[in-house]
């Protein structure tokens, strides 16, 4: 589709706008153009006319495309870690058509000198900056801190385009100490960190407590319920006290702590700071569904309501990481997936069945104002599907 191309999505039974303050909002209809949301509510108030492409969402949800905040991408398609192709692709029928990640650290004889580490994230920046897999949006080039860095390679890495560290703590720099010196560092130069927190996860990283954690200072407090092993109650609990850090929880993790974590959150009043990785691939595999478990489980195990649940994995995820999707907002990308309740699912409606645990079906994702799939092969069938029609 052109540049200037107009989308409509008309007949949206319900709208999900990924903000905690208002999640569900009033209206019928989104248009976007140029692939940005140009405006939305009801359809009889907004110039629909001479769309390029129109969508009848025959009266399912549309919310803002999913944010995995927590990904280990090596090249293109590919994870070497599992040995799978098309595994965004996968995640795209999950409903992820955002990808944050954490660090290139899958790949095999990935470099650990300094000029080698430099390469190979901005390398890894512009592979995906250039190859958009399935139109899934990862944004890339995260390298792993290793000791005997100095203040000059950050700006060498912020210089050429990187804006993301890989795990705190994957790499030769494990203290507290080294890891606060260079997160400020990378600060200064406008690239965001996040930690590994609690035990090793692969051979070769280590334990990573809550005092190197809140002393290293990360912007992320990379799955604060383990990847894979949790830190203690106490720790998790001490974490979320005493920062106001991001705090993230993963798929690939405890969900028990997730909980913990969340709950605490909102015990501070701080449910903002919450989002939502899987930290695939990795030994447990790739989730393609791994955001909207995490969404179906905090909400009906948490008791929350899911339109708050999706705001972790959307508008929380964006605000913090400073991205310019997961919001139904003018002027942000149209990026959003269409969704409804599960063929033969419990509950009343959509919301209520993920409220209990269900995964709702996945039937349109749309990225940039493009339609990138239809019924997902990965969810279960959603009970009705949007349609593309001929425009009027």
């Amino acid at each position: 589709m052109a540049d200037s191309s107009k989308l409509v999505i008309r007949n949206i039974g319900q709208i999900l706008s990924g903000k905690l303050e208002a999640p569900i909002l009033d209206g019928d209809c989104v248009v976007a153009v140029g692939g940005r949301i140009a405006d939305f509510g009801d359809a009889k108030d907004l110039d629909t006319d001479r769309a390029d492409m129109i969508v009848d969402a025959k009266g399912v949800t549309l919310a803002p495309g999913l944010i995995d905040s927590h990904v280990h991408p090596v090249i293109g398609d590919y994870t070497p870690r599992q040995q799978q192709i098309n595994w965004i692709d996968s995640c795209l029928h999950g409903g992820v058509t955002s990808m944050i990640s954490a660090g290139e650290v899958h790949a095999p004889g990935r470099p650990k000198d300094i000029v080698g580490l430099k390469a190979f994230a901005i390398a890894s920046q512009r592979f995906y900056e250039n190859f958009r897999p399935s139109g899934v949006k990862m944004h890339a080039g995260a390298p792993v801190l290793e000791q005997g860095m100095v203040e000059s390679d950050f700006k060498d890495l912020a210089d050429a385009g990187v804006t993301l560290l890989g795990e705190v703590g994957l790499g030769s720099v494990k203290t507290g100490e080294t890891a606060a010196q260079m997160v400020k560092w990378a600060r200064k130069y406008g690239i965001q960190s996040t930690i590994h927190t609690g035990g090793p996860s692969i051979p070769g990283s280590g334990l990573i407590d809550k005092d190197v954690v809140l002393e290293a200072d990360a912007d992320i407090i990379g799955h604060i319920n383990g990847g894979h092993t949790a830190l203690p109650d106490d720790q998790i609990t001490c974490l979320c006290e005493s920062c106001l850090r991001g705090i993230e929880i993963v798929h690939n993790g405890n969900e028990r702590a997730g909980l913990l974590a969340m709950r605490t959150a909102f015990e501070l009043g701080q449910p903002e700071r919450i989002i939502l990785g899987t930290d695939s691939p990795a030994g447990s595999g790739v989730q393609p569904l791994g955001i909207l478990r995490m969404i179906a489980m905090l909400s009906s195990l948490g008791d929350i309501p899911p339109e708050i649940a999706f705001c972790f994995a959307t508008g929380n995820t964006a605000r913090m990481r400073d991205l310019d999707t997961g919001m139904i907002e003018v002027g942000k990308s149209a990026d959003f997936i269409l969704i409804d309740m599960a063929q033969h699912a419990p509950g009343k409606d959509m919301l209520e069945s993920i409220h209990q645990g269900n995964l709702p079906g996945v039937g349109m994702t749309v990225i940039d104002g493009v339609v990138r799939s239809a019924r997902s092969r990965n969810t279960p069938p959603a009970t009705r599907l949007p349609q593309i029609v001929e425009p009027d």
